[in-house]
């Protein structure tokens, strides 16, 4: 008699959270990036809103729609088996219109989102110029988020602004009124010095996450030193995306000036076994549609036994 092997089921992110240690939500902005971020270990994912708006042509001066954040949310979702975490900005209006973003979210099978104190439209937390809400609005916001979200596997994070505009003390404030309201997580945005964020996470009264922006306004790059501060989420927002920008310009220019198309490491179907095209190949030999051109014994690489999507 064989018996088959099930592979256990991914950890919800409120389950890692409840663990030891910090948990990295390495970035990405589209399916690919986000079955290299599972493929490489990572427990998390996160969907970065600056490079979802830079994948259609925009900078991050808050420009996409709720429908499109949250389709892009869902397609990634869809395309891991880990938790993925994604910027909802501001979200998209009133008490009314955050109800919807939450709902569209929980609904694509999204983690957590980040809800923001920003004036809309928003900017980048990094940048300079930004405004923010008076904060009864906001908490006013978080908690009609809390209460319109499904499921309590679904988690609302509170980011606030308000440290480049109103000051530390009122940003760590404003994220102790949000856990007050309901939120699962506070997210102090856009800390200064190292001091600033050191004293986050020992005066704030509930879970925090760091935001680590190579070239943004946080010093701290180190997620061993934020796990050490006591921190249980860090975002990795930029890494992919300037990884993406920095290759693509040297592939480029080298192509231009050799007029050589570069070879490459791995065939075009070792590549598409990494985003399941094994998977695919069975259902193909199960429905006899194409069967006779699959062979059964072609190596198996990069391939999920489990649901996509719902590792909430």
């Amino acid at each position: 008699m064989t018996t088959t092997h099930t592979p256990p089921r991914p950890k919800s992110l409120r389950e890692l959270l409840a663990g030891p240690g910090l948990v990295v939500a390495q970035a990405a902005y589209d399916a690919i990036g986000a079955r290299l971020i599972e493929q490489a270990g990572f427990d998390a994912v996160y969907m970065t809103g600056a490079g979802t708006s830079l994948a259609r042509g925009y900078p991050d001066f808050g420009l996409l729609t709720q429908t499109e954040m949250a389709e892009n949310a869902g397609v990634m979702a869809r395309s891991v088996g880990i938790p993925l975490v994604a910027d909802a900005d501001t979200g998209y209006g009133n008490e009314l219109n955050i109800t919807r973003t939450v709902r569209e979210y929980e609904a694509r099978g999204v983690a957590a989102i980040h809800l923001e104190d920003q004036v809309s439209p928003k900017r980048c937390g990094h940048l300079d110029g930004k405004e923010v809400v008076p904060r009864a609005e906001f908490l006013s916001k978080i908690r009609a988020a809390v209460e319109a979200r499904r499921s309590h596997k679904f988690l609302i994070i509170a980011r606030t602004d308000a440290r480049a505009v109103l000051g530390l003390d009122e940003a760590i404030d404003r994220a102790n009124a949000a856990l007050d309201v309901g939120a699962d997580i506070a997210f102090v945005e856009a800390m200064q010095t190292r001091e600033e964020v050191e004293l986050v996470p020992r005066r704030v009264r509930g879970a925090c996450l760091l935001n680590i922006v190579a070239g943004g306004r946080t010093p701290v790059l180190d997620t061993a030193e934020a796990e050490a501060m006591g921190y249980k989420l860090a975002l990795v927002p930029g890494l992919l995306v300037s990884a993406m920008i920095e290759a693509g310009d040297a592939a480029l220019t080298a192509l231009k000036s050799s007029r050589v198309v570069p070879s490459v490491a791995a065939s075009v179907g070792e590549t598409f076994r990494r985003f399941g095209a094994d998977d695919w190949d069975r259902l193909r030999r199960r429905f006899n549609a194409g069967a006779e051109a699959i062979h059964g014994d072609a190596p198996m690489v990069g391939v999920h036994t489990f649901p996509r999507g719902n590792a909430q």
